[in-house]
């Protein structure tokens, strides 16, 4: 079992993990024996082995567990996570933390499309670069990505926080509600009412804390980010406003 996110793991049974194998079970078993699972549990700790890109692994965990997977993952991974600790030894296909409710979820690699949509609560790290619509439609988590990510990201971002090391793409921010957004890089273009803002002591603590989380606190000077967010112009219907809708 590989313990080297910065998360903490307390409370959590950290004997040798339970192995499974999707050569030999499959995701349905899988998953069955996870939803099972209870905050009492004996078992804290799994290993999945030749994940091989399937969808829907470990979607829909409410436990306190450690899930460790070794290698690719497909479609909505750790979907619906509450409570446990996910890591990817990989690359994640679309939705990977969708509707996540809370817990932690790291992909060590890439992310597809819509990596953490409409993910409530809970922390999505990502190593790699994730692609279009990353954190579309938060509503409350925070995503850390270490590279880059792609067009209409954080489109209609209610809450939570997105950081970027690295460049975001087209449209960034698009109909952007409350959500805080943080980008290291070049911002290709902002989507309607997203635009910069001035990036306060408030908000540097808060930045520090997500990198912190990602572990890459002292690795990166906190100057270098620029803070974007709502203008608040569309919150409410005005005909002035009507060709941005």
């Amino acid at each position: 079992m590989n313990l080297s996110s910065n998360t903490s793991t307390s409370g959590l049974d950290l004997a040798p993990p339970s192995v499974i194998d999707l050569e030999h079970e499959t995701v349905r078993g899988l998953n069955a024996k996870m939803h099972g699972l209870s905050h009492g549990t004996n078992h804290g700790c799994w290993r999945i082995l030749n994940p091989r890109g399937r969808h829907a692994i470990v979607a829909g965990l409410d436990a306190p567990v450690m899930v460790d997977i070794a290698g690719n993952v497909g479609y909505y991974c750790a979907g619906m996570n509450k409570q446990a600790h996910v890591v990817v030894h990989g690359n994640a296909g679309v939705g990977v933390a969708e509707n996540m409710m809370s817990g932690f979820v790291h992909v060590k690699g890439d992310a597809s499309q819509a990596a953490g949509a409409t993910a409530h609560g809970g922390t999505l790290i990502i190593d790699g670069n994730a692609t279009a619509r990353c954190g579309i439609s938060m509503k409350g988590i925070d995503i850390i990505v270490k590279g880059s990510i792609g067009h209409m990201s954080a489109f209609m971002g209610q809450a939570g926080t997105l950081t970027v090391l690295g460049d975001a793409g087209e449209a960034l921010g698009d109909s952007i509600y409350e959500a805080h957004l943080y980008v290291r890089g070049t911002v290709t273009s902002l989507g309607a009412d997203c635009v910069i803002k001035a990036l306060r002591d408030k908000h540097k603590a808060e930045l520090f804390e997500k990198l912190k989380a990602a572990g890459v606190d002292g690795q990166v000077d906190i100057s270098d980010f620029k803070r974007y967010g709502s203008a608040r112009t569309l919150y409410h219907f005005h005909i002035d406003n009507a060709s941005n809708y």
